[in-house]
Formats: C-alpha cells, sequence, structure tokens
C-alpha cells in the first residue's frame, strides 16, 4: 500500500514555494475561434482549481461544479488544462460521434517516463499503431463471439466462488478478488488459479492495489508541472511518492513476466490450454524477428489481467454492500429465481432472460456506484468547438461517469438502491443497460463483454445460495455497516462485517458438491 502522507494539497504548498518554477510551463497555443471556454470555477494563479478538489473522490467535485456550471466545465489543475463531461448526452456526442479527435489519452509524464512502471498499460499508452496493434490482440480474445466460449467456464468459477464462501465467507474479499482474477487468467494464459492464496493471483493484487492509488489525472498534474519532484531522492524527508514508484516499478515488472512465463514454459513443455497468449504466440511463429509483436502479446495481457481483476471484484463488493443495505432487494431476486430456477440447481446463463428483475439488480449496481467513476481520461487531438464552447487541442477530457448516475431526470432519487428503476410497468427490461459503465468511443472498455459475465454469474450465483446479512451484535441487533471506500482511478467499499447465510438448511460443502 502507497504511503498516505502524500496528498495534493501538500504538492500545492511547494508549488506556490516553487513559483519561479512556472517559466517552466509550455506555452499553450492560442484559441483561434474567439469562443470561450466551457465555464467553470476560476482557476488561481499556478495551482489552478486544485485546492478546491477533493483529492479522495474527485468525482464528487465534478459532480456539484457540473451542478453550477453544467454539463462541459473547464477546470485547470497547474499547467494541465482539463474539460469535464458531466452527462451521458454531451459524451455521446464527443466520445463515440467525434472519436476521430477524442480517442487519444493526455501525455502524462508519470507514463511516458515509466515513472511508475506502468508505460506497458494499453488502457493509457496514446492513440497510435502501437495501441491499434494491442486493440486487434484483444479483439480476437474478447470480441462478443468469442466471449461466448468462455461462459462455460465463468459460470464453473461461480460455482469455486460460492463453495468459497460457504466454508469460509469471512475472508469473502479475498475470495472475490481470486475468484476475479481466476477468470481473466483463464482467457489470457490458460492458468488454472488456486481456490485460495495463488501466488499469480498476489502478484497482481500487490502491483494493482498500488498503482490505482497513485495513477490518476490529480498526480500526473503535478508531475508534469513540477518534474523535479521525481528526482528528489527517495530518502528525502517527504518523498513518499518517490519511494511508492520505486516498489510500483518493481512490482509491475513482477506482474509483466510472471503469468507470460507460464505459457511460454506450458508452450515449451506441450501442455499449453487455448488462451489469448498463446494463440497469439502460435500465430507469430517466426514473422516477428524485432519482437514488437511479441512485446505487445505480454503489455496487452498484462493490462487486461491488471484491469479485469480489480474492476470485477470491486464491482462485486458494490454488489454485497447494497445487498447487505437492501434486503428488499435481494428478497425480490431471490423469489424470482425460485420461481423461475426452483431451488435444486444454480443458474447458468440459460437462464438469464428468464430473470428480469436480478437483470435489473445487476444494472443498478453498474449505476448506484460505479466501480470506476471517471472512467479513464480521454485527450483531444486537435482544437474543438462544441455548442459555442472552444476546447482546445490537448486537454485532459474527463468522462464524469458518477454525474451521468446521479442525473435525476433519468434516475429518480439517485442515491437510493432501486432496480425498478430498469424495468418497465409491466416488468420488462428497458432499453437502458448502464452501459456508461465501460466507457465511451473507441477507447470503451474492450473486455465488457466477458466482465458483464462475470459479474452476472458470481451475482446470481450468490443470491441463489445465500442470504446476505449484517452481523449481529451480542444483544441480537443489527451492526450498521459504514465501510472505507478506496481512493483512486477504481472505487470500491472495503471489506466490511457481514453474513453469508446459506438458504438451504444444513448446507454443508458435500451437499452443494452435490447440487454441483
Amino acid at each position: 500500500m502507497f504511503e498516505s502522507d502524500f496528498r495534493l494539497p501538500a504538492l500545492a504548498v511547494v508549488s506556490l514555494i516553487a513559483y519561479g518554477i512556472a517559466s517552466w510551463f509550455p506555452r499553450k497555443k492560442g484559441n483561434s475561434t474567439g469562443l470561450p471556454l466551457p465555464p467553470g470555477p476560476t482557476p488561481l494563479p499556478i495551482v489552478g482549481n486544485v485546492l478546491g478538489l477533493n483529492a479522495e473522490a474527485p468525482w464528487l467535485s465534478y459532480t456539484q461544479w457540473g451542478a453550477f456550471y453544467g454539463d462541459l466545465v473547464y477546470s485547470r489543475l497547474l499547467n494541465q488544462e482539463i474539460i469535464i463531461i458531466n452527462s451521458e448526452k454531451v459524451a455521446r456526442d464527443l466520445l463515440d460521434k467525434r472519436s476521430y479527435n477524442y480517442s487519444d489519452r493526455p501525455t502524462v509524464v508519470t507514463l511516458t517516463n515509466d515513472f511508475f512502471g506502468w508505460t506497458f498499460n494499453s488502457v493509457l499508452i496514446p492513440y497510435s499503431d502501437r495501441w491499434r496493434l494491442h486493440r486487434r490482440l484483444f479483439h480476437q480474445a474478447f470480441r462478443p463471439e468469442a466471449s461466448l466460449t468462455y461462459h462455460p467456464m465463468q459460470i464453473r468459477k461461480a460455482r469455486e466462488l460460492v463453495s468459497n464462501l460457504l466454508e469460509d465467507p469471512d475472508n469473502y474479499g479475498a475470495h472475490l478478488q481470486t475468484h476475479s482474477a481466476s477468470i481473466i487468467m483463464s482467457v489470457l494464459y490458460g492458468y488454472e488459479t488456486a481456490s485460495r492464496d495463488d501466488p499469480l493471483v498476489a502478484i497482481v493484487d500487490r502491483a494493482v492495489t498500488l498503482a490505482v492509488g497513485v495513477i490518476r489525472p490529480e498526480v500526473a498534474a503535478f508531475l508534469g508541472a513540477f518534474p523535479f519532484l521525481q528526482h528528489i531522492p527517495a530518502w528525502f524527508p517527504g518523498a513518499s511518492l518517490k519511494r511508492t514508484a520505486l516498489l510500483s516499478r518493481k512490482y509491475a515488472q513482477e506482474m509483466i513476466e510472471a503469468p507470460f512465463l507460464y505459457v511460454q514454459q506450458a508452450m515449451a513443455s506441450g501442455t499449453a490450454v487455448p488462451s489469448m497468449v498463446s494463440d497469439a504466440l502460435k500465430r507469430i511463429t517466426n514473422n516477428d524477428p524485432s519482437g514488437v509483436v511479441e512485446k505487445a502479446i505480454k503489455e496487452s495481457s498484462v493490462t487486461a489481467f491488471a484491469a479485469a481483476s480489480e474492476t470485477t471484484a470491486s464491482t462485486l463488493l458494490i454488489f454485497i454492500y447494497a445487498m447487505v443495505l437492501n434486503p428488499h432487494v435481494q428478497e425480490r431476486a431471490q423469489a424470482e429465481i425460485d420461481l423461475v430456477i426452483g431451488k435444486d440447481k444454480l443458474p447458468d446463463f440459460e437462464d438469464r432472460r428468464s430473470l428480469p428483475y436480478v437483470e435489473a439488480v445487476f444494472r443498478e449496481v453498474l449505476r448506484w456506484h460505479p466501480a470506476v467513476p471517471l472512467s479513464i481520461p480521454h485527450a483531444t487531438t486537435n482544437d474543438d468547438v462544441y455548442e459555442g464552447w472552444y476546447i482546445p487541442q490537448g486537454a485532459t477530457i474527463i468522462t464524469n461517469t458518477w454525474a451521468m448516475t446521479r442525473n435525476e431526470a433519468k434516475y429518480k432519487n439517485p442515491e437510493e438502491f432501486l432496480p425498478e428503476r430498469f424495468l418497465d410497468s409491466n416488468g420488462e427490461l428497458t432499453d437502458d443497460t448502464a452501459s456508461f459503465a465501460f466507457g465511451f468511443g473507441r477507447r470503451i472498455c474492450v473486455g465488457r463483454y466477458i466482465a458483464d459475465a462475470s459479474v452476472w454469474s458470481a451475482m446470481v450465483s450468490m443470491l441463489m445460495l445465500f442470504t446476505i446479512t449484517k452481523c449481529k451484535d451480542e444483544q441480537g441487533h443489527d451492526i450498521e455497516v459504514n465501510p472505507k471506500w478506496t481512493a483512486g482511478v477504481t472505487s470500491h467499499p472495503e471489506p466490511f462485517s457481514c453474513r453469508f447465510v446459506p438458504r438451504t438448511a444444513g448446507m454443508t460443502s458435500e451437499k452443494l458438491a452435490e447440487m454441483l
């Protein structure tokens, strides 16, 4: 875990002291259109709007700004221009319909010079031939037709998850992490994880946990404006970010190499099973003398590994929290499962269309607290104009997914967990799939079909077998739940005390095995 003494306000003080460094800032190209920038809070000299930003949950600040200034907000973090999109309509108008201009990523000094060791990350590399090569590799493994072939494996993994929860419910957070990682490792590397304490899962979890807290636009803005901070010795007082970066580089390298080496060894011994990496390596044979394609295979696969394991586990933690807080929702979903499937077998993907309320619960989980509240920033390739507002070239475009989920015109009482909002008056599902949770445009989450199936299969299996409740105190009263939420690229509740009560009296591992 990165050291907690690094905070944006502290760096703001450093920036004020380092006023003379302002001369290092690159000069911005002028606005030739004569049109105004989008409205937004007035930036302070040098530091911009950073002092008014909630460092732990910036999406809350951006949402407050959106309520005052509108769906398109301009702000500045030091020398970095930020355009915040607070509505789904504007996101689709710009990121989908003008994707040719909004598919780049911000130039992040912490990535271009590998400060954190994550230059391999397909999600963050600029729109380029390198990115297109990564995307082709992803498409071959993650396209909708290919994703269907993983359904039997995903059901098997969901059943392993509920078995672990039955045997050891107190460590549910670890089981969710193992479950999420085991699915994507099977797809990418043909690797079967241990049911608990898998060494490869531990390597990835350690690297991702460290990175998600620091690789975000607010941190990059400081280091981009004040690059000298990267060169402060790790022993220097207050240089916790430098120490975190050194550790991040070490963990990232281990995460890249370990699973790829596993596939290479399996292929050499003739024991490799079909997977994204083994299939891609077979296709290149001897046609990659420069090693560019092999490097792309290694980088794209570990990107998918890190992203999928983190976001799937985060979404399932949010689901569990929602069920604990909303027992009436849980009861209605379980009643639907019992009516459609019965109590003698676990749900399968064939049952999904027959469970509209369960599907509504799934969509509401994505909406109620999106696991990636700000998506991943885009950047403009050229100047643009939208509804009379000037959007400069090179601006960082932040898609505020959180604000979209709080759109009261679309989602009445947005803070409440109401799956019914996704059902019409006849109890049929509406066309709203909460797809904004997966991003927009050409940089939309390439693994969304696998992620969708992984979350649904785990969620419906837990609903079938368990009632998830609050814990009781010694007097038999409910212990209220108010978990701490993680900060960073992803946001989810840290594991909290709750109970997984089997819905069938006397359920044991042996009986569950017979049922499976």
